[in-house]
């Protein structure tokens, strides 16, 4: 077992990590850029550094300065948590060049799947369902024309290295297709310096459904069911719920006996999802993601695992703590993301927390790194915090939920909490009867400007 890790990353899930290595008597370096001097994760963790100026590319991004911290505090092994460079697979290189450890999967696993055309025909070949769609990337207009009428229409295009939204649009029929194609090209190129695209079946009205896995290394994977993330504004998810409420016990297992088959095969290491829309019955594979998800305490709440705690035992050569046949979903949890964001805007609000409560009581937890005083930078993502609830079913997980936000405090900056208690009274988010366009419908009905 490592002695001491340090965490690349900040905020909430920083803390997260530094708790989990606590609990195992492991001390933490937390890294930060001047922006975040007085962050929580700082002085929470045995050790910082500071690596930059407030830019995360300076900072956050910068490989050189994250290892130097390691070799600084004698760190053996890295925690990435999610975003900066959590998917990198040259990071997870110059790591292991460094005769360090990375806590997460290896770098092949994390190039291949951080292509969605070669992740794609991988899980193709592992067996997994894809939506219908191109071989590979798609050069030019005229064969983009041809592949939306064989397809069928309506057919979405996508940047290669495209995420978060961008490098994706729409074409309803062949009209829209040169507009489209060249708009995605161009979002690609501007945004990740690389304008392939793919082309893929739109799928109408489905539920955005992902199956979180976890592996060895060693040719052993298991799945920990689903979760629903289907209430999203711009490709981004703000509501999160596990088990998901339409799936039933029997796709549930046949989904995850794939998922977890296919993570066995390539030898999988730790924390992964796979995310797949899902339409009338039916599962189609739409991107990997190699490390912790922003979602995964809801996970956590209904299985009672450490997924923080067993990514670093399996990092250090430990075996998993469960077993598929030990694993049980216990109950119903939900998390709802908080951003400091004016409404109906969605603009980030930066600022000073004059006041900060949090809920409590059975089923409830909080994730976040704000306490009274603290000034939220505007250099990073506006993710504040992550309420969530548990309980033995869905109706109660979502009478806690209301409870619980009704309990939160966060003063001196909006926030995205007047959303959550909105949502909760619709009849749609009651019976979970939504799918991927329904929260962006609702917005436009409900939380405009006008």
């Amino acid at each position: 077992m490592f002695n001491k890790i340090l965490v690349a990353n900040r905020g909430e899930i920083a803390l997260r990590v530094i708790r989990a290595a606590r609990e195992m008597g492991i001390q933490s370096v937390a890294v930060h850029s001047t922006a975040d001097s007085d962050a929580m994760h700082v002085r929470m963790a045995d050790e910082s550094v500071c690596i930059g100026p407030p830019s995360s590319a300076q900072s956050y991004l910068s490989i050189p300065s994250i290892i130097a911290a390691c070799e600084i505090t004698g760190a053996e092994a890295i925690h990435p948590g999610y975003g900066f460079l959590s998917e990198n697979a040259q990071f997870v290189q110059v790591i292991e060049d460094h005769g360090l450890t990375f806590i997460g999967p290896t770098a092949e696993h994390i190039r291949v799947m951080g292509d969605k055309i070669t992740a794609k025909d991988t899980m193709k070949k592992l067996g997994v369902p894809c939506v219908p769609g191109s071989e590979g990337g798609v050069a030019t207009l005229e064969e983009a024309k041809s592949l939306g009428d064989e397809i069928g229409y309506p057919v979405i295009i996508k940047a290669t290295a495209g995420g978060g939204g961008k490098g994706m649009k729409v074409a309803q029929n062949a009209a829209e297709m040169e507009k489209a194609f060249q708009t995605a090209r161009a979002e690609g190129k501007s945004n990740f310096g690389n304008d392939e695209v793919y082309i893929e079946k739109y799928l109408t009205t489905p539920r955005h459904i992902e199956i979180q896995v976890f592996g060895d290394g060693k040719g052993r994977a298991v799945h920990l069911g689903e979760r629903d993330c289907s209430l999203q504004r711009r490709h981004q998810k703000v509501f999160e719920e596990a088990p998901g409420p339409s799936i039933t016990a029997e796709e549930r297992a046949r989904i995850g006996k794939t998922c977890a088959d296919a993570m066995a095969d390539i030898n999988y290491i730790g924390a992964g999802t796979i995310e797949f829309l899902y339409e009338n019955g039916e599962f189609y594979f739409i991107e990997m993601n190699t490390r912790l998800q922003v979602e995964h305490p809801v996970t956590e709440a209904i299985f009672g695992v450490d997924l923080v705690r067993e990514q670093i035992r399996v990092a250090s050569g430990l075996d998993m703590t469960f077993e598929q046949d030990t694993l049980e979903i216990n109950g119903h949890a939900i998390e709802v993301r908080i951003n400091a964001e004016k409404l109906p805007s969605f603009s980030p609000c930066p600022g000073t927390i004059t006041q900060y409560h949090t809920p409590g009581g059975l089923g409830v937890r909080m994730d976040s790194a704000l306490y009274d005083g603290y000034k939220i930078p505007p250099y990073y993502d506006s993710l504040i915090g992550k309420l969530i609830v548990h309980g033995r079913d869905r109706p109660e997980a979502l009478a806690r939920l209301a409870r619980a936000l009704g309990e939160l405090i966060v003063d001196g900056v909006d926030t995205t909490v007047p959303l959550f208690h909105a949502l909760l009274a619709e009849e749609a988010v009651q019976r979970g009867s939504y799918n991927i366009h329904w929260l962006e419908h609702w917005l436009e009905t409900n939380l405009s400007d006008s």
